[in-house]
């Protein structure tokens, strides 16, 4: 019987071993990130091309290979237009750690590329739970807002991708087309 205590006593450890080692490495991937984030918002142009590409490479780390190979292989379905397949795939990984959120992005993505709608805003709504600073996610709100008619709230996802990320043509234009719509033009 003193067997089992003295065991679970051990494995507890090892888990808050294993938990006290990844916490400096979170804080720090935070930091970089809030760095990143930083920088974008006073970075000219091509900079901030380059910023946006350290921040997607950032937030497509999972820790782990075998979901960073079912994160390939939805990006790689959704490249190829596959949408159930890149469901799958991203599906795979949220089940296996619902908090990895570029899953939950890219799935989101797949989810409008098939015309599901409803499913699209409910993953990029967990994106923006889990993540308000995902640009990608402001965008795509956007861009579904928009489409279904709803252009004040459209412009106001918009508003906030671009507060982010200065530099994303997209958004800046779907602004300027959307004021001038919503607001008027000045004579």
């Amino acid at each position: 019987m003193k067997a089992a205590p003295r065991f679970l006593n051990r494995v507890v450890a090892a888990i808050l071993s294993l938990l006290l080692t990844l916490v400096p490495a979170m804080a720090g991937d935070q930091a970089k990130l809030d760095d990143l984030f930083q920088r974008l918002l006073t970075a000219d142009a091509a900079e901030a091309g380059r910023i946006e590409s350290e921040i997607w490479i950032e937030w497509g780390k999972s820790g782990s290979p075998t979901l960073d190979l079912l994160l390939q292989r939805g990006n790689d379905a959704m490249a190829m237009g596959d949408a159930p397949a890149a469901i799958e795939h991203y599906t795979a990984i949220i089940d296996h750690d619902p908090e990895f959120t570029e899953a939950w992005n890219g799935r989101a993505i797949a989810y409008y590329s098939a015309g599901e709608i409803g499913p699209a805003l409910a993953d990029i709504g967990h994106v923006l739970t889990a993540n308000p600073r995902h640009f990608g996610a402001l965008t795509g709100l956007g861009i579904i807002l928009e489409e279904t008619g709803d252009e004040t709230r459209a412009l106001a996802a918009y508003r906030a991708a671009q507060a982010i990320h200065p530099h994303l043509d997209a958004v800046n234009e779907a602004i300027g087309r959307l004021e001038a719509k919503l607001e008027g033009q000045d004579l």
